[in-house]
């Protein structure tokens, strides 16, 4: 028996297709939702999801909530732009989970922009311990970002998951500059962290060298490319922010802290 574990924020368009995806494993599905304005609650509920309400708290934090409602032992914990693959639910199923002396297990991702599976720049295999023992203490670190399951005895499983990361090119920069740098940037002021006039320079040309020559995006072609200008785009921006709050009151002033997330 299994707990699916999905969180959720406007997400009409992913979640009916993702509850479908871990119903072929789990017999129970715990969407916990942080206030979607659409009809993400409506359309979960539909499928027989029990939905609990949360106001986001962070990456890890918000992923163990679903712990203390869980019916069973085992949790498979899925974003809602996750799918599992035919190879991905036999393994699953071919588990004894009654009697396995592992805590957890790991199932590579392909991230995806849009069909396409980019297999350079680290984005595969890139291995996610997704299905846990809570009861034996594996759960998700509290952090509030790139949280992941910590277990003392887990194992790789061979069979991948899908990932649609971003539905096209444009998502790809966008989400960077909008959501993901200003959120690090705030995490690291509140932190101490501080930043130089170099410090978005070099960071930004480290991301890019590592993606496209040590993790071998050179190899990807076009996408590979555009995946390393995008990490290091990320990486510029996120420290450029940073500075920004150092340099000028106004800005700092005006930034509200309190809503990271």
């Amino acid at each position: 028996m299994i707990t699916a574990n999905i969180i959720t924020f406007n997400e009409a368009d992913n979640i009916a297709d993702c509850i479908a995806t871990v119903r072929q494993v789990c017999d129970e599905v715990i969407v916990v939702d942080s206030g979607s304005q659409d009809e993400t609650v409506s359309i979960a509920e539909s499928l027989g999801a029990r939905v609990v309400h949360q106001p986001y708290l962070g990456d890890g934090l918000q992923k163990n909530v679903a712990l203390t409602h869980a019916s069973h032992d085992w949790m498979l914990s899925v974003d809602a732009d996750e799918r599992l693959t035919p190879e991905m639910v036999a393994a699953i199923r071919d588990l004894d989970l009654a009697n396995t002396p592992h805590d957890a297990f790991a199932f590579r991702r392909r991230n995806m922009i849009g069909s396409r599976w980019i297999r350079v720049c680290g984005w595969y295999p890139d291995y996610c311990l997704r299905l846990y023992h809570h009861r034996r203490g594996a759960r998700f670190a509290e952090v509030k970002q790139h949280a992941s399951v910590a277990a003392t005895n887990p194992c790789r499983l061979d069979a991948d998951m899908l990932h649609y990361s971003f539905a096209n090119l444009g998502e790809l920069f966008a989400k960077p500059g909008r959501n993901f740098s200003g959120r690090a940037a705030k995490i690291m002021y509140q932190k101490g962290k501080r930043a130089n006039a170099f410090s978005p320079f070099l960071h930004g040309l480290n991301a890019f060298v590592r993606k496209y020559l040590f993790q071998r995006g050179f190899i990807g072609g076009v996408d590979g490319m555009t995946v390393a200008i995008s990490a290091g785009l990320n990486s510029y921006l996120k420290y450029a922010k940073l500075l920004e709050y150092q340099r000028d009151p106004q800005v700092l002033a005006n930034e509200d802290f309190n809503r990271v997330w």
